[in-house]
């Protein structure tokens, strides 16, 4: 069991590069897609840790997923939806 979690904790750890060597994709297209995106990752880290009676703040928890302040990589990398993209998104989030 030990080595599975290294395992995930690797694995966890490679998609956030991932993330990160492809700041070009937009959160809302991962929403779009997938139905998640790195503001997810961030919320998930903070409940996750709230069940171990951890306490992370959602500040730490987006930088620890962007690698850097949240409003930095807003401000550096972040561009505006698309009407396109904020309607499928508003549909998808209707159910």
């Amino acid at each position: 069991m030990e080595k599975e979690i290294e395992i995930q904790a690797a694995v966890f750890r490679r998609l956030l590069r991932h993330l990160d060597s492809r700041k070009d994709v937009q959160n809302i297209e991962l929403m779009n897609l997938a139905g998640f995106c790195r503001n997810c990752f961030s919320k998930w880290t903070v409940a996750e840790a709230q069940k171990l009676g951890v306490d992370v703040d959602i500040d730490q928890a987006r930088e620890q997923i962007y690698g850097m302040p949240y409003n930095e990589w807003k401000e550096k990398y972040q561009t505006p939806a698309t009407e396109e993209q904020l309607a499928k998104f508003n549909q998808s989030h209707k159910k």
